[in-house]
């Protein structure tokens, strides 16, 4: 009975060493996680093609943070994506027992008749007299009000899109704003757009996109919110790459 007293409080102590000891790994781990491969910036146009992904706040590296971007305020998902109609070309087949020159082109099917100027036709003129009675009638008339589009939120390095940068996806018609930034994204030619749920994020998966700059951010306003995060590596490299360091900020691993 002795010696098992005098072994739980080993027991306990190795215990906390071993605990700390993964909780220190776990540290280091974390401060050694490698930065994504650097990529040259894309040339600043109001057209560029970009490579794009999707992500939602339930995924595990954004839960700490809910539904809130690096500047505090709430995530949104853009407004559903706007269709075209397109213009459809109708072709108009031509009969091989018709001229060359006459096509079909009545819904009803028959043939148009060839046009004379030599030919006659006797013409019937009816004149009728009518009364017209006007009556005044109030009509009301509903006005329809646009909703302007509910824009979405969107992550990217804000060295390549500062901060506030508005732009609009060709292919959907939808519009997002540069709020948020992440790790993945740092030294990368990526934008990672806000969708509302895990269905949409998968939909959307990773594509190639064109898009169009509605509005660029402000640089300055990028840098001075950055600054004072730079103990992180990811930050740190954006920081590097506003300041016109950028084989600094290629060269941080």
């Amino acid at each position: 009975m002795p010696d098992l007293q005098l072994r739980t409080p080993r027991i306990i102590l190795v215990s906390l060493f071993v605990i700390g000891a993964l909780f220190l790994g776990a540290c280091g781990t974390t401060k050694t996680r490698a930065l994504p491969q650097y990529e040259p910036p894309l040339a600043k146009t109001d057209f560029q093609n970009v490579r794009t992904t999707a992500y939602t706040h339930t995924e595990a590296d954004h839960r700490e943070f809910t539904n809130h971007n690096a500047l505090g305020g709430e995530l949104h998902a853009a407004s559903p994506a706007i269709h075209r109609a397109e213009n459809i070309v109708r072709a108009l087949a031509v009969s091989d027992s018709e001229d060359a020159d006459l096509r079909r082109v009545s819904n009803s099917g028959v043939a148009l008749q060839p046009f004379s100027v030599d030919e006659t036709r006797p013409v019937v003129r009816v004149t009728r007299a009518t009364r017209v009675t006007k009556t005044t009638r109030r009509v009301k008339r509903a006005i329809a009000v646009a909703k302007p589009p509910r824009i979405g939120s969107a992550a990217a390095d804000w060295s390549r899109w500062p901060v506030g940068t508005t732009f609009r996806l060709l292919s959907t018609g939808q519009i997002y704003r540069v709020e948020d930034y992440g790790w993945a994204l740092s030294g990368r030619n990526t934008i990672d757009l806000y969708m509302a749920n895990s269905r949409d994020m998968n939909t959307w998966g990773a594509r190639q996109e064109p898009i169009q700059i509605l509005q660029w951010g402000d640089p300055q306003q990028s840098l001075q919110f950055l600054q004072s995060h730079q103990d992180y590596k990811h930050i740190k490299r954006m920081v590097l790459e506003l300041q016109g360091r950028e084989q600094d900020a290629a060269a941080l691993r």
